[in-house]
């Protein structure tokens, strides 16, 4: 009877231990229970020390902290259709434990695949241009349509940012032999505007010459002084009959005395 007894107390201890391990979890902060009695939904309970019933109650554990998954490469067509590839990072929390583990059979690999068909559909609604250049409002856009789609399931979609845009080597070639004749057009702009300021300019300065025979005068004057200034050399030029009438003025003068 007394070696019975001593087979017994172990067994008893360890059926004991195993009962307290399947009675007693401990949650950490960002973690809840989503307990089960029979199958059926109780409670949400957590953080600290949660105790259930052996054989009657079951949980799932939840992290509540923010996850991160990246998109992986997707192949996409964009409006004008020009072919890349654009990969992303996705990050979303779970807020309502209770519908992530109810409302959907795997949050975290459904999420995923939301995200990269939501991208593609996304981003083919927009020409080359926008993607380069609007990244930004894009990768704004996606995240607002995941979260209102993942919102039944309880996922908090907080950001997602659109990382690369890969073009083909024929389409980086397009790009940059545009960008090189937008420059070219540029320079012609600024040079073509430059001629029209200087033109305007020199239209100007005739108007106040023509105005003013004595500016002309002195121009022409100045001419002759920096002409003379240069090299030796032989230059004729037409006396104009502005400078010398009123010599002649003061010969006539002196005929008729």
């Amino acid at each position: 009877m007394e070696v019975s007894l001593l087979y017994l107390v172990p067994v008893v201890l360890v059926l004991l231990f195993a009962l307290f391990g399947a009675a007693v979890r401990i949650l950490r902060e960002y973690e809840r229970a989503v307990v089960f009695s029979f199958g059926r939904f109780q409670s949400v309970r957590g953080p600290g020390l949660v105790l259930l019933i052996p054989f009657y109650q079951e949980m799932v554990r939840v992290d509540l902290r923010i996850q991160v998954i990246e998109i992986p490469s997707q192949d996409v067509i964009s409006r004008d259709n020009v072919s890349m590839k654009v990969d992303a990072v996705l990050y979303f929390n779970v807020v309502d434990p209770e519908r992530a583990i109810i409302k959907v059979q795997s949050y975290l690999p459904a999420t995923n695949m939301l995200a990269q068909t939501t991208l593609r559909a996304v981003l083919g609604q927009h020409e080359l241009d926008e993607m380069l250049s609007e990244r930004k409002k894009l990768s704004e856009d996606v995240q607002s349509i995941l979260d209102s789609q993942t919102e039944t399931w309880g996922i908090k979609v907080s950001n997602v940012e659109i990382r690369t845009v890969e073009l083909t080597e024929n389409m980086v070639r397009a790009i940059a032999k545009q960008a090189e004749a937008e420059r070219d057009r540029r320079a012609k702009i600024i040079h073509a505007d430059a001629e029209f300021q200087a033109s305007q300019t020199l239209v100007n300065a005739a108007k106040i010459l023509g105005s003013t025979p004595a500016a002309m005068q002195l121009r022409y004057l100045q001419t002759l002084t920096e002409i003379g200034a240069e090299q030796n050399s032989t230059v004729v030029f037409p006396m104009p009959i502005d400078i010398i009438r009123p010599f002649l003025d003061i010969l006539e003068k002196a005929d008729h005395a």
